[in-house]
C-alpha cells in the first residue's frame, strides 16, 4: 500500500475538521443562533451572577421580567432555591431610601 494516500487523506480530514471548528467559533463570536432583540427592545432573560460550588454544581441568579430567581444547577437535578430575590431586595432598598429622604 502507498502511505502517501493515507497521509493525504488524514491531512484533508484535519483541514476539514479545522474549518468546521473555525466556522463554529466565528458563528459563536458573532452571536449567530441566539435570538437577540433588535432595536430598543430589552432582553427579558439574563444571567446576573454565577457562583461555582464544586465541579458539578453552581448557584445561578437569573433575571426574568424584572424579578430574580436563585437556581442550583448541576448534579442530578436543577432546583429553584428562591423566587423573587430581586423584588424583595428592591422593596427593602426603596423603604430605606424613603426613610433617608424623609429625615
Amino acid at each position: 500500500m502507498n502511505w502517501d494516500i493515507y497521509l493525504r487523506s488524514l491531512a484533508v480530514l484535519a483541514l476539514v475538521v479545522g474549518l468546521i471548528a473555525a466556522v463554529a467559533w466565528l458563528a459563536r463570536r458573532l452571536g449567530m443562533g441566539i435570538l437577540v432583540p433588535r432595536g430598543n427592545r430589552r432582553r427579558r432573560l439574563s444571567i446576573e451572577e454565577i457562583l461555582p460550588l464544586d465541579n458539578r454544581r453552581r448557584l445561578v441568579v437569573v433575571r426574568w421580567d424584572g424579578s430574580e430567581h436563585l437556581l442550583l444547577v448541576g448534579g442530578t437535578s436543577d432546583i429553584v432555591v428562591d423566587r423573587g430575590v430581586r423584588t424583595a431586595f428592591a422593596a427593602d432598598l426603596a423603604r430605606v431610601e424613603e426613610k433617608e429622604t424623609n429625615q
